[in-house]
């Protein structure tokens, strides 16, 4: 089944679909201006920055003064990953995702913005072992499929530090009250932090 930018899903490794280079708009509130991303065929929503990241990043929870160790779960070509850097100029960003295609972009942003030696791009399994966030950020990839998602989920949210938290936007329509529920059933503190054209800022811990 062809993902949201043709061809390929993008959660596949190497997306099969020929590249198209292109460029999207990420508007900050804090910033005067706007940057622009380098994105491309086969990785999600390359047309523009989503509304689910957007209001992630509009109105999610900010990175706090004392965090170091960040992690944005699926990263895609990096608008979250980019903005955390920009937004803790103390912190190390981790931007995680399968797909090689977003994470050559993700690097290519992250440089081109100027934190480039504060963002690690890599894939789930080249992420060390010992390395422990102080919260996590995402639009997580609801389409891998319900069970795929937990197991992704509980990874990841074992992997925060004392007192850490995610911070999660999920579609309605794609389960987000769902999967606020599993949440709490494993135990998971789980807040709405607010819901917007139909998504659901989740905060997680």
């Amino acid at each position: 089944m062809p993902g949201p930018d043709g061809g390929d899903h993008y959660f596949t490794a190497r997306p099969a679909v020929r590249s198209k280079p292109g460029g999207v708009r990420l508007e900050l509130p804090e910033a005067d201006h706007a940057h622009v991303l380098r994105t491309d065929a086969g990785v999600f929503s390359a047309g523009a920055v989503d509304p689910g990241t957007r209001f992630l990043l509009d109105e999610g929870a900010p990175p706090a003064a004392d965090d170091r160790v960040l992690l944005d779960l699926g990263c895609g070509y990096g608008p979250i990953a980019v903005t955390l850097a920009l937004r803790a100029p103390e912190a190390v960003v981790w931007a995680v995702d399968v797909n090689e295609r977003a994470l050559e972009l993700a690097a290519a942003n992250a440089a081109a913005l100027g934190v480039g030696d504060r963002v690690r791009v890599a894939t789930p399994d080249a992420v060390p072992g010992d390395v422990v966030f102080d919260r996590l950020w995402s639009n997580p990839p609801v389409r891998i499929g319900k069970a795929a998602l937990h197991d992704l989920l509980d990874t990841w949210l074992a992997r925060l530090g004392p007192g850490g938290a995610g911070h999660l936007v999920v579609a309605r329509n794609l389960g987000a009250d769902s999967l606020h529920r599993w949440l709490e059933e494993q135990g998971h503190p789980v807040s709405r932090r607010g819901s917007r054209r139909g998504y659901r800022l989740l905060d997680v811990g």
